[in-house]
């Protein structure tokens, strides 16, 4: 069943019945042909979702009834930032997509000294635009209960004071060889965890000793190097593991 995410002031209780308005509208009405009498999943982006009947479909809103409300928990208490130092495009839009459907809470960018991708104030905010678009049909397709935030670009000082108010920050280093994550998380009570990948080229180690001056600690992810894109979907995910919900209950 396909599912959307609306508004609160959009989904009215007393009366059971919900609007979707905005560009999803054009989606559901040319690109699913959904017609009157289907059923969508709808979603407030806080963790309650509700079966509904397809009543209207107009050309900037799609009407439904509430039919029942589907209590299933599907965001982890854990909160994870994840701090992506600038890749390149293309690599961008695939660690947006999969760290949202891993069920990261937050994606934060960061220009790191390594990064090779600049992007122009004046396409900053495009740019922001399309990467938020990337990650809310992500969260759609995954059936998250919440679209994880976006936010940036950070300078590199900025997100280390932005680190300073989690409960834990680790950073994958290809030159630490003997901390991994499961050591590093150890005895440690976490709710919002820090996790700093950087880009194509890396860590210099000099931003390495900052992270580490505030209380961040380097981790390895074992012999092998991994790119960028693979080295915050495994951060992450071994994270949730260790300390969530990923691979079985709480």
């Amino acid at each position: 069943m396909d599912r959307f995410f609306v508004q609160k002031q959009n989904i009215n209780l007393e009366t059971n019945t919900c609007i979707i308005e905005g560009e999803d509208v054009k989606h559901i009405s040319k690109v699913l042909r959904c017609k009157i009498g289907e059923e969508l999943e709808i979603c407030d982006n806080d963790n309650n979702e509700y079966i509904c009947e397809i009543t209207d479909i107009d050309k900037s809103f799609v009407s439904l009834n509430i039919l029942e409300k589907v209590d299933i928990k599907r965001e982890s208490d854990l909160k994870i930032k994840v701090y992506q130092g600038l890749p390149k495009g293309p690599k961008m839009e695939m660690i947006l997509q999969k760290l949202t459907e891993v069920g990261v809470h937050e994606i934060v960018l960061v220009q790191t000294k390594r990064s090779v991708s600049k992007v122009d104030d004046k396409k900053e905010d495009k740019k922001l635009e399309r990467w938020e678009r990337i990650i809310y049909e992500a969260a759609k397709q995954s059936k998250r209960g919440k679209i994880p935030k976006l936010r940036g670009i950070l300078s590199f000082k900025d997100a280390l004071e932005d680190m300073k108010n989690n409960d834990l920050n680790i950073a994958p280093y290809e030159n630490e060889r003997t901390k991994s994550i499961k050591q590093a998380i150890k005895g440690v009570n976490i709710n919002t965890m820090g996790i700093f990948v950087g880009p194509e080229g890396g860590f210099e180690e000099c931003e390495i000793e900052a992270i580490e001056e505030i209380g961040g600690k380097s981790v390895s992810l074992g012999p092998r190097i991994l790119r960028t894109e693979t080295a915050s979907l495994v951060a992450s995910s071994i994270v949730l593991y260790e300390l969530s919900d990923l691979g079985g209950d709480e």
